[in-house]
């Protein structure tokens, strides 16, 4: 059984082990439940992310599989997503505190909204556990579905839990999974390298 998290990236310049090493599988194994300390030390990394003017205006909605929850929120997740996520131990919804209670517009909420799903998918990794984030999920079902407010802005859906036999998966995912890994060079993402 493949349950080892060792697809190092291949980079042009020397990065951390933790970020080199991390990916994001589709493959959960849907028998092994979520390793809560692992879980709570993911979340703990995410609250430590910068924000602008440390507003942190960013909200979770963690979900276990087996409960009423995981499976309103696996119906909210959209076409292929809804055939692998649903066997991760838990999906976790990132939210952006778009305003505040007073209406107060909070500029930098999905930046710093994605650096919470970033801290919390390396220190995951750190931790031995698979992630996956997901932008195919449909906002209004997810706020439906747990009563959010409308100030808070559903941002990705994160796939956690064990890594599952990729050997054992479908052969067309079982190819995604085991595609080299790549990434355009750096060149091609800098607009200006004065």
């Amino acid at each position: 059984m493949s349950t080892t998290l060792d697809r190092v990236a291949p980079t042009d310049a020397p990065i951390l082990d933790v970020l080199a090493e991390r990916w994001s599988t589709r493959v959960f194994d849907p028998e092994t439940p979520i390793d809560e300390a692992a879980l709570r030390s993911a979340l703990e990394a995410a609250r430590w992310a910068p924000s602008g003017m440390n507003h942190q205006p960013w909200r979770f909605i963690v979900a276990r599989r087996g409960t009423e929850a995981h499976d309103r929120l696996s119906a909210a997740l959209m076409g292929f997503n809804q055939a692998w996520a649903p066997a991760a131990g838990a999906l976790l919804v990132v939210l952006a505190e778009t305003e505040t209670e007073d209406g107060e517009a909070r500029t930098w909420a999905y930046y710093d909204a994605g650096q919470a799903a970033a801290h919390f998918t390396v220190q995951a990794h750190a931790e031995g556990l698979a992630t996956h984030q997901m932008g195919g999920f449909v906002a209004d079902d997810l706020r439906a579905a747990f009563d959010v407010e409308p100030r808070f802005a559903p941002v990705t859906v994160i796939a956690v839990g064990a890594l599952g036999d990729i050997d054992a998966a479908e052969e067309g995912l079982r190819q995604r999974e085991l595609a080299p890994r790549q990434r355009r060079p750096i060149a091609e993402s800098l607009l200006a390298d004065a």
